[in-house]
C-alpha cells in the first residue's frame, strides 16, 4: 500500500528533491499536502504536476494569486502559517517531511506528533529548540521519528539491528565538510562575503543551512539534534571533519567496533531512506565507486575559529531553553549577514551575546520555548542597531 506523504516546505531545497524522490516511486508513495512559505510560483508548478489533496501558502498575501492559478482543479488551497499547522491533521496523512525552514517547523511537527504521523525529519531546528518535548510526545503518541539530515540518516542506518539486541552506543561520530572556508585563518574569516560563504563544497543546499554549514553552526545544531534523537549524553558525541562528505556519519560501540554509512553526497538517498522504511527501494541514483575517491581525510574541528561549534556544545550542557536561545540568535544572526549588515564573525559575537542575556529556564514548557524564541530575537535584533 503507497505512503500518502504531506511535504512541509515543498519549495525548498529538501523539499523539491522530496517531490522527486515522490515521483520516481509512484507506487510507493503518494503526494498529499504541499506548503511553501512565499514561493507561490513553484507551489504552483508542483500542485500541477502532483495534483495533492491540498497546498498551503503560508504568506496569506499570495493566497489570490495560488487559488486563481488552481481554480480549475480538484485542490484544495489555504493560506495562513496556522494553515500548515492544521493540515498535518488530515486522516490520509501517513509520512509528515518537516522541510521548513528554522524555527517554524516547530508547532506544525509537534501537531503532526500529536496526531500520530510519522516524522520525517528534516528540520534540525525542530529539536535543537524542544528536543526534550518533542521526544517525549513521541514516545507518548507511539510516533517513529525517521531523520532526513544525511549525518542522523547515516547514523539511524549504523544503529538499525544493533538497539534491538541491546548492543549499546560508545560514541557517535558525526562528520562535517568543514564548509568552504576550513583552511581560512581568523584574518581572512573576518573579510569573507555571503557569496563565498554560499558556495558550500559538496553540497547544494538552502541558503540558510549553507551560512550555517560555513560557520559551523549547522554542526553544532546537529550535535544537539542526535542528543535527542539517539538518546546520549553530550560527551557521546564527536565532530570530525571530513572534507569529502562520503562518511556521512558513524557509531562506535562498546566493544570498541566502529560502522559508517557511505555515499555520494546526495540528500534523495536519506530522504527516500526515510519514505521507505525499513525498505530499501531501488534507485538509478549514481553509485559511489572507491577508485574515484582514492584518499578520503579526517582532522579535528577547529573550534577556536569556528566558536559557534563550542556555543552548540555549551548550550546543549545547559539544557533547558538555552538551545532554544541559540537558534533564534542564530537565525537573526544569518539573517542578517544575508543582508550584509554584520560580518561573518560577528554571527557568533551576536549569538554568544544573546545567549549571556535572555532569560534561562531549565524546565521550559512549550509556552516557555515560545516565549524565549521570540524574546531572544528581539535581543538580538537590539544588537544590530
Amino acid at each position: 500500500m503507497a505512503k500518502h506523504i504531506a511535504v512541509l516546505g515543498s519549495t525548498g531545497s529538501i523539499g523539491t528533491q522530496a517531490l522527486e524522490v515522490i515521483g520516481n516511486h509512484p507506487d510507493e508513495f503518494v503526494l498529499e499536502v504541499i506548503t511553501a512559505n512565499n514561493n507561490a510560483n513553484l507551489l504552483i508548478q508542483q500542485a500541477k504536476a502532483f495534483n495533492p489533496n491540498a497546498v498551503v501558502i503560508a504568506n496569506k498575501d499570495l493566497y489570490p494569486q495560488v487559488k486563481e492559478a488552481l481554480h480549475d482543479l480538484d485542490i484544495k488551497i489555504y493560506a495562513g502559517e496556522e494553515s500548515i499547522e492544521q493540515i498535518v491533521e488530515l486522516d490520509a496523512i501517513n509520512i509528515v517531511l518537516g522541510s521548513l525552514v528554522g524555527y517554524s517547523g516547530l508547532l506544525p511537527t509537534i501537531n503532526a506528533i500529536k496526531h500520530k504521523k510519522t516524522i520525517a525529519l528534516a528540520n534540525k531546528e525542530t529539536l535543537v529548540v524542544a528536543g526534550e518535548l518533542v521526544t517525549q510526545l513521541a514516545i507518548e503518541n507511539q510516533v517513529k521519528i525517521l531523520p532526513v539530515d544525511s549525518e542522523h540518516s547515516a547514523i539511524f542506518q549504523c544503529l538499525t539491528g544493533e538497539l534491538e539486541y541491546g548492543n549499546e552506543i560508545e560514541k557517535i561520530i558525526l562528520t562535517a565538510s568543514g564548509g568552504p572556508f576550513r583552511q581560512f585563518d581568523k584574518t581572512m574569516l573576518q573579510n569573507v562575503t555571503k557569496q563565498q560563504a554560499l558556495k558550500h563544497p559538496n553540497w547544494d543546499m538552502g541558503a540558510k543551512v549553507t551560512i550555517d554549514s560555513a560557520s559551523l553552526m549547522n554542526k553544532g545544531l546537529e550535535v544537539i539534534e542526535a542528543k535527542w534523537l539517539f538518546g546520549i549524553d553530550p560527551k557521546q558525541i564527536e565532530v570530525v571533519i571530513h572534507p569529502q562528505s562520503i562518511v556521512h556519519s558513524a557509531v562506535q560501540f562498546t566493544d570498541g567496533s566502529v560502522k559508517a554509512q557511505l555515499g555520494l553526497p546526495d540528500m534523495k538517498l536519506p530522504i527516500l531512506y526515510a519514505f521507505g522504511f525499513p525498505q530499501r527501494l531501488k534507485t538509478n541514483f549514481p553509485r559511489f565507486n572507491f577508485f574515484d575517491y582514492p584518499a578520503l581525510t579526517f582532522e579535528k574541528p577547529d573550534i577556536t575559529r569556528f566558536r559557534n561549534l563550542a556555543l552548540a556544545f555549551s548550550a546543549m550542557e545547559s539544557g533547558g531553553n538555552m538551545p532554544c536561545i541559540m537558534n533564534a540568535a542564530n537565525e537573526i544572526a544569518v539573517a542578517a549577514f544575508l543582508l550584509d549588515k554584520i560580518g561573518f564573525l560577528q554571527m557568533t559575537d551576536l549569538i554568544e551575546k544573546t545567549m549571556q542575556s535572555v532569560t534561562f529556564i531549565k524546565k521550559p514548557s512549550l509556552t516557555d520555548y515560545i516565549e524565549s524564541n521570540l524574546e531572544a530575537r528581539r535581543f538580538a535584533e537590539s544588537l544590530l542597531k
